[in-house]
């Protein structure tokens, strides 16, 4: 007799069975492939003898439905988002090349034509050379002057010189006191006089040594051997001892 299991229907469609079954468990994940038959997994209900699978297959059929609209909504924004953000670099693209093309093609500004001379010959719109000319002659003029007086106003440097004079008596017998007295006489605008004393020379006799300041460009030596030698009585000769730069 033969084996009642072998007429058994869902031992020789297993392979049905076992697609059944692997989608039911799809539809319960929710990753059950578009157009799924809603009753997939019935033959298992009713294997099982559970009544409640149908409807428990509708609610996840629902679900996926609706997973799959958000989906698709989604999926919408985000295209909508990819449109925006082409259309905006779009537009800084052409704003930036817009605000460099004309700085590089900036036109060279063209020279003004020559005006005919025998129609606007009373007519000057840029002004006449001349008139700038004397323009800046005058400022220049205004500075060097301004410059000449503010250099006035230096005190100018006076060039002295320090001189040691040896003054020399006829004799031993000459008045030394006299004589220094008549030296210190002799006035001048640029001279002042400064200390003296007697030194020896032999015999007894004795020379006036007396120092004295000059302005180079007011007192000359010859001056002041001229004056010296001028007081015959007292004075024999005048000679300069030393001379120096102040």
């Amino acid at each position: 007799m033969a084996n009642p299991m072998m007429q058994d229907s869902v031992w020789t469609k297993q392979q049905k069975y076992e697609e059944a079954e692997a989608l039911y468990q799809q539809v319960l994940a929710g990753t059950a492939p578009k157009g799924a038959p809603k009753g997939a997994g019935g033959g298992k209900g009713a294997k099982g003898g559970s009544g409640g699978a149908p409807a428990d297959n509708s609610q996840v059929m629902n679900r996926v439905s609706s997973l799959e609209k958000e989906n698709k909504d989604l999926k919408k924004v985000v295209e909508d988002m990819k449109s925006l953000v082409q259309k905006l670099e779009n537009r800084v693209t052409k704003l930036e090349g817009g605000s460099s093309a004309p700085a590089a093609q900036a036109p060279v500004p063209k020279k003004p034509a020559p005006a005919d001379d025998d129609d606007d010959d009373d007519i000057d719109l840029f002004g006449s050379d001349d008139e700038v000319d004397e323009e800046a002659e005058k400022i220049r003029q205004e500075r060097l002057a301004a410059y000449e007086a503010k250099k006035s106003k230096k005190p100018a440097l006076i060039a002295k010189s320090s001189l040691l004079l040896d003054v020399k008596p006829w004799d031993d017998e000459t008045d030394m006191k006299k004589m220094e007295q008549e030296v210190r006489k002799i006035t001048a605008d640029g001279l002042l006089w400064g200390q003296a004393k007697l030194v020896p020379i032999g015999y007894g006799i004795k020379k006036l040594q007396i120092n004295c300041v000059i302005e180079d460009d007011k007192i000359s030596t010859d001056f002041l051997e001229e004056e010296i030698t001028a007081i015959e009585d007292l004075v024999q000769s005048m000679d300069i001892a030393a001379f120096n730069k102040i």
